[in-house]
């Protein structure tokens, strides 16, 4: 059965959509008001938001030109059923590394320390080691056979911000060294559901897991059942008059010579135990659906609009304490890590500190002016 991979998929496609949506900005670069009047004068504020919007729209469009929508759908995916994924933004575009390919640690708080990540590099691609030719050679050969070399990066925060550096067989790559400020990394540890003291995040799937497995079991029963039920087979009393020979070679409305009362057919005979296990399998697919957030409309002549619409805002209420994490742990890094590439190759002009702050209004802010939408039209409507 495939209800799983059908919820994974409307899952991370209702978070990518609420993240990020298509048609509008995920946020707002406003003025900070406490400076207003005093370093700023009051009637400038007009121009400047002309400006900003500017610049939201510049921001925009460089992520809409690039990959990244691509690298964050499958990094949702993988939060929904390992509940872990990592996000390198680089200069030249957006990378994902899952779970398995990783490792993370956090402090108390849950604040990321350090992350190791490992992955394959063709060997022609290493720059020279600082090592003599052969010696290179020998150790390369003899991690791998192939042409493929495994590279570490390892990630540290220090007082003065993020530094990594790239391994391969316990020796540093020359030149892999870099660094970050504390809130402009390019490593971005998302996770799905936090606990506490724990360096990983829980997936959705795990919180599902047991209607998971008693639906595969029960579909596997009912298909393999169903297969059998299928089958066809006659069955001829050794003391008849009628050959089987005869039988199977008859065609459709031949005339055979034989007894009907001889002949028989199997039946398996299980109709009412398959009708169980079907109204199981039923009651389960129902709650996965509400787990996933699938929209079942229900089945009559008198299902209205403001029914569906109902169901609808009941399964995006349901996404609040899901974005209320991404919002914080993804898109605030993400937009911080996308001005700062943008401003140092100079696409936009530079914020100055302290006069700019950069405000989130999709995910959980977007729920909230739903809501308000969804009043404000109960309220003209009343009226």
């Amino acid at each position: 059965q495939s209800v799983g991979a059908k919820g994974v998929v409307t899952l991370s496609s209702k978070l990518m959509l609420g993240l990020l949506p298509p048609s509008t900005s995920f946020f707002k670069l406003q003025l900070d008001d406490s400076k207003l009047g005093e370093e700023i004068p009051p009637d400038a504020k007009s121009e400047l938001d002309l400006s900003f919007a500017k610049m939201e729209r510049m921001i925009m469009e460089a992520i809409a030109a690039s990959t990244d929508r691509v690298q964050i759908f499958t990094a949702l995916k993988h939060l929904v059923v390992t509940g872990n994924a990592l996000l390198y933004m680089g200069k030249d575009g957006m990378k994902m590394y899952p779970v398995n390919r990783y490792v993370v640690e956090r402090d108390g708080n849950g604040e990321v320390v350090e992350i190791v990540t490992k992955e394959k590099v063709n060997k022609e691609l290493l720059p020279e080691l600082p090592l003599p030719l052969k010696a290179k050679e020998s150790v390369v050969d003899e991690q791998s056979e192939g042409k493929d070399v495994d590279i570490y990066t390892c990630i540290k925060l220090t007082p003065k911000g993020w530094m990594w550096w790239q391994e391969v067989q316990d020796m540093r790559v020359p030149g892999s060294e870099g660094k970050a400020p504390k809130k402009k990394s390019p490593f971005l540890p998302l996770r799905f559901v936090t606990v506490d003291g724990e360096d990983y995040g829980r997936g959705r799937v795990e919180e599902f897991l047991g209607d998971l497995k008693s639906l595969e079991a029960l579909m596997q029963a009912l298909v393999e059942g169903s297969a059998a039920a299928a089958k066809v087979v006659f069955t001829v009393s050794p003391s008849s008059v009628t050959k089987p020979a005869s039988l199977a070679n008859a065609g459709n409305g031949a005339i055979i010579q034989g007894r009907p009362d001889d002949i028989g057919v199997i039946q398996v005979g299980k109709t009412a135990d398959f009708q169980t296990a079907y109204q199981l399998v039923n009651t389960l697919e129902k709650r996965l659906a509400e787990a996933f957030l699938i929209m079942n409309v229900r089945d009559s002549e008198r299902t209205t609009a403001e029914e569906v619409r109902m169901t609808q805002m009941e399964l995006e209420q349901q996404l609040g304490g899901l974005f209320s994490l991404l919002t914080t742990e993804f898109l605030i890094p993400y937009l911080g890590r996308k001005m700062h590439i943008l401003t140092q190759s100079k696409q936009i002009p530079a914020i100055p500190k302290g006069l700019v702050k950069p405000t989130i209004v999709a995910g959980i802010n977007a729920l909230g002016r739903g809501q308000d939408r969804d009043a404000l039209v109960q309220f003209i409507t009343t009226i």
